[in-house]
């Protein structure tokens, strides 16, 4: 069992705190995968900086293979932090550096599609790929958050497997999103509602999760474990309930700390 986290990387840096990280959607994702013993890889780009360095220290401390992360002249990508009503994480401003004209090569392509599972999102500068991956075999994890434009949905979602959205709340429209994105091809949908939990849907069923209540240090990193952790079910063949559960701790344990693994 192999998982890539394919495409966006980057460093997380909190100025007025003095603090940084590496992160990413697929790179949080792949690092909690990798603690619980699954054979990761990180196929990106990074700067010849010390925030690149510091990317592929991140990763190789969790034995993740970073052979295809690439090494270019330039900045690493990062993202500007801040905190919003105590522990709120908020995006301030990304500066992409290398990341902004990423482009894998044949070889990490062919690396890529020796994986079971890709995690991809929207701003890898990779969702071409998508295609050829499914056709490859690879299963497709893709994490769209906040994005529901109809355009990109009936691009993508036809490669897609597993697909998870971050829904902000309930609403009376969510059950007719779910059915209809479903219906573009994955085997699964799945939302998350922040302090309201979670829903799936499978094509025959819809299926609720709450929360567990517990401190609250860090929100950036939630959904990224929750997705580690629901597919870590996958991967064990648990139901979609069990998935359900398996990510809802993972993104407990996480929100305890201030780093999202």
């Amino acid at each position: 069992m192999k998982v890539a986290a394919f495409g966006f990387s980057t460093i997380d840096v909190y100025e007025d705190l003095g603090l940084h990280y590496a992160t990413g959607n697929g790179i949080d994702c792949i690092i909690q995968l990798a603690r619980r013993g699954i054979a990761t890889s990180a196929v990106t780009v990074v700067g010849d900086d010390e925030y690149g360095r510091e990317m592929i220290g991140t990763l190789n401390s969790f034995s993740i293979n970073t052979d295809h992360v690439q090494i270019r002249s330039g900045s690493t990508s990062i993202f500007k932090m801040g905190l919003k009503n105590g522990n709120d994480r908020v995006h301030l401003e990304n500066i992409p550096g290398v990341m902004a004209d990423y482009t894998p090569t044949r070889e990490d392509i062919l690396f890529v599609k020796k994986h079971e599972y890709v995690h991809m999102d929207l701003t890898g500068h990779v969702l071409y790929l998508m295609p050829e991956l499914k056709a490859s075999g690879c299963k497709i994890i893709m994490d769209y958050s906040v994005q529901k434009n109809e355009q990109t949905l009936t691009a993508t979602l036809p490669f897609v497997d597993y697909a998870f959205f971050s829904y902000g709340k309930k609403d009376s429209f969510v059950r007719d999103f779910l059915i209809y994105t479903k219906g573009l091809g994955p085997r699964s949908i799945i939302a998350t509602f922040g302090p309201e939990g979670s829903m799936a849907y499978d094509g025959n069923s819809f299926y609720s999760h709450g929360i567990m209540d517990v401190p609250v240090i860090n929100t950036v990193g939630a959904g990224d474990a929750f997705i580690a952790g629901f597919m870590y079910g996958v991967m064990q063949n648990n139901g979609i309930e069990s998935c359900m559960h398996s990510g809802t701790k993972f993104s407990a344990e996480v929100i305890q700390k201030f780093n999202p693994y």
